[in-house]
């Protein structure tokens, strides 16, 4: 017996139309953003970066792979994890069926990690995904991009995440308290796995040169979780009380 209200069909029409109202001052205030995002400051990038890829080695520029733009998402794989992050995991499996789409429309989109390239390609393999993946193994990629921590910051309390100094030591004594990190599956104890933060980062290649735009972190990427946009228009919506999900390979069937 459901406890949520019931009513007519006439009843839920009403409340719809109210709803559409706001969905659609959202909407255009989503196009207002997108608008606002693309006016945004562009940084020239004279440092070197460099990438292992299943081609070899690449540099920043390499990513594009002749298109003007270049989409990276901050997959949480660190060297010492035994798998990539559950949570970076089902992002992925959104965003693997349309790289193709972007690709033919002038924007590369990578994902990028620390862990060796050994590891990614074995884990890519593992999730049957197609995407780039490049390792930023060795690399100062990630820490630049706040996408890593170090062992010194996190027990300093001055981590940089999300456009912000984090003290983290709070969250990573309740985190060995409450063995946060046994349902993650990726083979480190939390304050390893804790050390990668996932996020998204934009780039373009304007006469040669390689230029930051655009970058989100935390919440900022919920846009892009396909999963929750959907669950967001069921029923008991997120409905969650945790992690619940796991790896695609890992669910029993059902």
């Amino acid at each position: 017996m459901t406890d949520h209200k019931t009513g007519t069909r006439e009843e839920w029409l009403a409340a719809r139309l109210k709803l559409l109202e706001q969905e659609k001052a959202l909407t255009k205030r989503s196009d207002e953003l997108a608008r606002l995002r693309q006016e945004l400051t562009w940084v020239r990038i004279d440092k070197e970066y460099r990438f292992e890829t299943d081609e070899g080695a690449a540099s920043l520029a390499d990513l594009f792979r002749g298109r003007s733009q270049l989409l990276i998402y901050h997959f949480m794989f660190g060297p010492e994890y035994t798998a990539g992050c559950p949570i970076c995991s089902s992002i992925a499996d959104g965003f693997d069926g349309f790289v193709v789409h972007l690709a033919n429309h002038d924007v590369m989109l990578w994902a990028v990690s620390r862990a060796p390239l050994t590891k990614v390609q074995a884990y890519k393999q593992r999730m049957g995904w197609r995407f780039p993946w490049a390792s930023s193994f060795n690399s100062d990629f990630n820490y630049d991009f706040q996408t890593t921590a170090t062992k010194e910051q996190q027990q300093s309390g001055a981590v940089e995440y999300n456009f912000r100094k984090w003290d983290m030591r709070p969250e990573l004594k309740a985190g060995e308290e409450g063995h946060w990190v046994d349902g993650m599956g990726v083979g480190v104890d939390w304050a390893t796995y804790r050390r990668e933060f996932h996020g998204m980062s934009a780039f373009a290649l304007e006469d040669g040169v390689v230029y930051h735009t655009y970058s989100a972190y935390a919440r900022g990427v919920d846009g892009l979780w396909g999963m929750y946009q959907w669950l967001d228009r069921a029923p008991l919506g997120r409905n969650e009380g945790g992690v619940w999900f796991r790896r695609h390979d890992e669910y029993v069937s059902r």
